[in-house]
């Protein structure tokens, strides 16, 4: 080809290029300006006014150095709130991995009718969180609550689900169990993609269904398993809206122990004492172990999970 002719081609591209770079930032503008306005901006002001005393409702701002940092190692409610998150972390992440997984098989192996179960199926993730916490009030009930009513059916004498502080955790993870169609919405995707003809080889091979599901389904299915776990992780350290409406917009102070969570503390101490100063700290303090957990599962995850596409 003739070099002018080529030359004049590779401008022509250039400035084509170009073009589709500024018309890909036109669109994408409105989120640029979004996340760093009310995301990005919003979080190196909270680091700003945590090195502050801020009182929201006067609006007076005093420095205060690192005393809100060193508060937070003192405050016995920061302590409480965070053992009580981390343990409710522990015990709901398993439970919504197998309960979505469970779900989202049963849900590939239906035939006739797939849409409109996947449809009943995901539901009550549409269903409003106060509406959730109403039913879960009454649901959770110790005298007159279904499922004590239930267990009764069965010879089995229910707890307290809402006074006992064994029991208050568990009752949170099962309202969160509630909404994890979500989840089982992204594992359902991934059983779909899993390659039939393993488990066509598997099976004339002689492998049963447990050991088709453990040395097929969960290896090909594995990254899809460790995002749903950095994920659902992430949600359990924030967890607000379940305990808020069960425990905390009724019963305020009188609420038990072991339903103060790190997020509900930080509400208190926001909206409530007005404290901003101290709960912007406290916000940072979980954006830091939630990020070094992050860190952990991600180093771990590099042993178990694995990538078709670094293995072909």
């Amino acid at each position: 080809m003739d070099p002018e002719r080529l030359t004049l081609l590779q401008r022509r591209a250039k400035r084509f290029n170009r073009r589709e770079a500024t018309a890909g930032f036109l669109f994408i503008s409105p989120w640029i300006v979004g996340f760093l306005v009310f995301t990005l901006g919003a979080m190196l002001y909270s680091l700003v006014i945590s090195f502050t005393h801020y009182n929201l409702a006067t609006g007076l701002v005093r420095p205060a150095g690192a005393s809100n940092y060193a508060n937070l190692l003192t405050d016995p409610d920061v302590a409480l709130s965070l053992g009580n998150t981390l343990f409710y972390a522990v015990l709901a992440v398993p439970l919504e991995i197998v309960f979505a997984l469970v779900l989202a098989m049963v849900l590939n192996r239906v035939g006739r009718g797939a849409g409109l179960f996947r449809t009943l199926f995901y539901l009550p993730k549409m269903t409003p969180a106060v509406a959730t916490a109403s039913v879960f009030l009454l649901l959770l009930n110790g005298n007159s609550g279904a499922i004590n009513t239930a267990l009764g059916f069965l010879g089995i004498q229910g707890p307290q689900w809402l006074i006992d502080p064994a029991w208050v955790k568990p009752s949170i993870v099962l309202m969160t169990l509630w909404g994890v169609s979500g989840t089982m919405v992204i594992f359902l995707a991934a059983l779909k993609n899993v390659p039939k003809d393993l488990y066509e080889v598997a099976e004339l091979d002689g492998a049963g269904p447990v050991r088709r599901f453990f040395s097929i389904t969960v290896p090909m299915i594995s990254p899809t398993i460790f995002f749903n776990v950095v994920v659902l992780t992430i949600a359990a350290l924030q967890v607000f809206d379940q305990a808020y409406l069960l425990f905390w917009r009724d019963q305020g102070s009188s609420a038990p122990e072991a339903s103060l969570f790190y997020g509900v503390y930080l509400f208190q101490e926001a909206f409530r004492t007005f404290n901003f100063g101290f709960a912007a700290a406290m916000a940072w303090l979980l954006f830091v172990i939630i990020l070094l957990i992050t860190l952990v599962q991600t180093r771990v995850a590099k042993r178990f999970v694995y990538y078709e596409a670094e293995n072909s």
